[in-house]
């Protein structure tokens, strides 16, 4: 059996099963629907105040690596009331065994599929860092998702590509152990995506940034003829992103206006954004800025692949003494620009490196002795 057929159930997205059922409550969140087919499957559910079965509506199908359903709910709710999506979030898929995620990915949309009215055009997914992953491993096997919303953690490889089927907008914080990973799934690809990192951890999107993806795939389904043009719309969000370009410093107008010219590129004409990108990269100044965030996320790279490095010597007992000694050196010196009182790069930087050689210690490394320095210098989740 292939990996499509056992993770996505395609039926409800031909309109053959009927949106009539029991009545659920609309404009609020529920907590627990259990499957009609399936009672051991439930999901947490936001249906917009405006609901009617006379027509299609989107639908947004989350994962968290923790089943909390509701979390996922709640970050999308606002934006899925203003923009007319149904959201609904596993209270089963976890981090863990793959059969548990597939078992919700089999239920949730069935069961979505006979109680509402569902554009099979305009079908989502969304997820938190392992459940990311798995809205990535159905959306890579699957060609009819509309597009996928990945939080804090990329495909299920975790190695980038150059293109996927579908658009992507992902998300990471400042201080997001998988916020490197983010960074290069962004610069790999080059069909239709956009990151956004935003003050935080290894965390859902805030509100405010979780509104910008649902706005960035209302663009993207105009782009495709998912749903008809709505030019009120495009012409509100080009005027907040040429606002945002320019209240910020040069090298990041280069990124907000080439990701201006992507997003907006046959809805309207954004030659002269793209022109103004072109030659802001031109000088000298910002050339510099740019290749000095490049150099950053290289630096991390490297930081992280001779931790890793030196790990991997522990297991020699010839090595082990001088691997111990510079990883303790490496891990304090962390330690102490993670503690930084001012919030600078360099502090957050830190933070996601020591997280990043905390989070996955156990899977990794046996040493006793290194697990006790790990344990002494982890930091609180974020």
């Amino acid at each position: 059996m292939t990996l499509l057929r056992v993770v996505l159930v395609v039926a409800w997205l031909s309109g053959a099963l009927s949106a009539a059922s029991q009545e659920l409550p609309r404009g609020t969140i529920v907590d627990d629907v259990k499957c009609a087919a399936d009672p051991g499957q439930s999901y947490a559910l936001y249906v917009p105040a405006a609901y009617s079965p006379d027509r299609q509506w989107s639908v947004l199908l989350g994962f968290h690596p923790g089943a909390r359903g509701r979390a996922i709910v709640e970050t999308y709710a606002a934006a899925a009331e203003r923009y007319g999506w149904i959201v609904a979030a596993s209270n089963n898929s976890r981090n863990g065994p793959w059969a548990a995620s597939a078992a919700a990915v089999q239920a949730m949309p069935a069961d979505l599929g006979r109680r509402f009215s569902i554009d099979p055009r305009r079908v989502y997914l969304t997820g938190l860092s392992g459940g990311a992953r798995v809205a990535l491993t159905v959306a890579l096997a699957n060609k009819s998702i509309a597009g996928v919303i990945a939080s804090s953690a990329g495909y299920p490889d975790s190695r980038p590509r150059g293109s996927v089927p579908f658009p992507l907008f992902a998300t990471a914080g400042t201080e997001d152990f998988n916020y490197l990973e983010m960074r290069m799934l962004d610069r790999k690809l080059t069909t239709p995506h956009h990151l956004e990192v935003f003050n935080g951890g290894h965390q859902l999107p805030p509100e405010a940034v979780a509104l910008r993806a649902i706005e960035w795939m209302e663009l993207q389904a105009m782009k495709s003829e998912r749903r008809t043009r709505d030019d009120a719309l495009i012409d509100r969000l080009l005027a907040e992103r040429r606002q945002l370009a320019a209240a910020a410093d040069p090298a990041a107008a280069v990124h907000i206006l080439d990701a201006l010219a992507a997003d907006f590129s046959g809805l309207r004409d954004v030659s002269g954004e793209a022109a103004r990108a072109k030659e802001l990269s031109s000088h000298a100044e910002v050339k510099k800025a740019l290749a000095r965030e490049r150099a950053a996320d290289e630096a991390e790279e490297r930081m992280l692949f001779n931790i890793f490095d030196a790990e991997g010597q522990l297991r020699d007992e010839n090595q082990r003494p001088a691997a111990l000694m510079r990883l303790r050196d490496e891990v304090s010196k962390l330690a102490r620009a993670a503690g930084a009182a001012e919030d600078t790069p360099e502090r957050s930087r830190a933070r996601r490196v020591l997280r990043s050689i905390t989070a996955g210690a156990a899977e990794r490394v046996q040493d006793p002795e290194y697990r006790a320095l790990l344990d002494q210098y982890r930091l609180p989740g974020r």
